[in-house]
């Protein structure tokens, strides 16, 4: 009994200690990154920015979730006050049925964004790939993120690492079902995300650059 009493003190050391590794990742990846949020419409003060980067989210349909469309919304604003001329829309097309870029860039014309203006990145599968691929696909090296608040920090984190001066505009108009839910899975994705950033490992696809100082249509694959 007392053996089995031993292990399960052990067993419990170790769950508090990685419980606070956990927490103290967390913790460093949002506090480091506060500064870069950028609050109450003060991005007229940004300059200089290579490109607004979208991180995708879900779709229905040919439509964007709520969510998506917040960030969409967000980012057509950013656009129209001349934040950038350039939106990098990056998220999962990795099969033939669904395709977050097309209805991302298809929402964004239909809001009065130039064609031209809009690169989709196909192989957005993450928000780590997003960003990486920003900066290795696209030549972004000053970047705007868009997306909801609570994702800003891991995602200005891994841009942080990757060596690419960002910041973030939340997109938080209202309120979303499954918040909580969210906000507890992402404690989970900043570390997996820190580790990540530590080793760097290339994402999924890359392939030939394709300048955000030119035109988006080139990433065009549909008529």
């Amino acid at each position: 009994m007392k053996k089995i009493a031993k292990y399960g003190v052990i067993c419990l050391i170790i769950i508090i200690v990685l419980m606070l590794i956990l927490l103290g990742i967390n913790l460093y990846v949002k506090s480091s990154t506060k500064n870069q949020i950028i609050e109450n419409n003060y991005y007229s003060n940004l300059k200089d920015i290579d490109c607004i980067v979208v991180l995708g989210a879900g779709i229905w349909g040919d439509k964007p979730s709520p969510m998506l469309e917040d960030r969409l919304l967000q980012a057509i604003d950013l656009y129209q006050n001349n934040v950038s001329s350039k939106i990098i829309m990056s998220g999962d097309h990795g099969k033939q049925d669904y395709d977050e870029v097309n209805t991302m860039k298809n929402f964004a014309i239909d809001k009065g964004v130039l064609s031209e203006s809009i690169f989709m990145d196909h192989a957005g599968f993450s928000s780590y790939e997003s960003i990486y691929r920003a900066k290795e696909i696209f030549g972004a090296k000053k970047i705007v993120i868009v997306t909801q608040k609570y994702h800003l920090y891991r995602a200005l984190y891994i841009a942080n690492q990757l060596g690419i001066e960002a910041y973030g505009v939340g997109a938080d108009p209202r309120q979303y079902v499954g918040a909580t839910y969210r906000e507890l899975r992402e404690i989970l994705a900043r570390n997996k995300d820190f580790f990540k950033c530590i080793f760097k490992p290339e994402p999924t696809y890359l392939g030939d650059t394709i300048p955000v100082s030119g035109n988006g249509d080139i990433t065009n694959d549909k008529n």
